[in-house]
């Protein structure tokens, strides 16, 4: 019985970070039904652990369980989406001050996703951009040292990727515009400057948010 456990267990994590890994972040799946037996045979594990991953999955609000219909992908509303820029920006501004003021910016890191960044152009490679962006913002939050705020900030992540992706998606150029302003907050935090590094991190945030809601 222990065995099957581990089996059962192993099947509902791979099924969990299947469906949120590849499944939410997918444009096309916004405010779409999913159908279990299909993502069981997908994912090569049978029917119970993608319920589980499900219930998971809602629990955080980002699938919906409909009586009789099954489960629907939760499409980001305005408020979400207000909220997740909020969020991030109070983490990622209170990130760039420690940072400049304890010397210690992961400029090496940064410089080396922003290069990849630099890579990935084209609506081909959109998820792998947002990917990677992700991880350029990460780095900075990582690099303050507070497990807390990093598990914290880690949680946004599924929000996070989905929106960049459906901002890449809604507005030609937008990639470029990622990459300007990820060079000025590079830039500012090289510098040592944490005042521009907070006002680079709100114009990113607000270009953002703009791109989100008008489209």
């Amino acid at each position: 019985m222990r065995g099957l456990g581990v089996a059962v267990a192993s099947g509902r994590e791979k099924a969990y970070a299947y469906l949120k890994e590849t499944v939410l972040t997918d444009p096309e799946m916004q405010g779409a039904f999913l159908s279990e037996q299909e993502l069981a045979d997908r994912i090569g594990v049978s029917r119970t652990p993608i319920r589980e991953a499900l219930l998971m999955l809602a629990a955080e609000d980002l699938v919906e369980l409909v009586p009789k219909r099954g489960a629907r992908v939760a499409a980001l509303t305005g408020r979400e989406i207000r909220e997740l820029m909020e969020l991030r920006g109070i983490v990622e501004r209170y990130a760039a001050q420690q940072l400049v003021a304890g010397g210690r910016s992961p400029m090496e890191e940064l410089r080396s996703l922003l290069e990849r960044q630099r890579e990935l152009t084209g609506a081909a490679q959109a998820r792998e951009f947002i990917a990677v962006d992700h991880r350029f913002h990460s780095a900075m939050v990582s690099a303050v040292g507070n497990a807390l705020l990093d598990r914290h900030y880690d949680g946004l992540r599924s929000r996070q990727v989905r929106a960049g992706v459906v901002a890449v998606f809604s507005q030609q150029g937008r990639q470029e515009d990622v990459l300007e302003e990820h060079g000025a907050i590079l830039d500012a935090l090289a510098a040592g400057d944490a005042q521009s590094a907070c006002a680079a991190i709100d114009h990113h945030l607000e270009s953002t948010l703009k791109v989100l809601l008008a489209g």
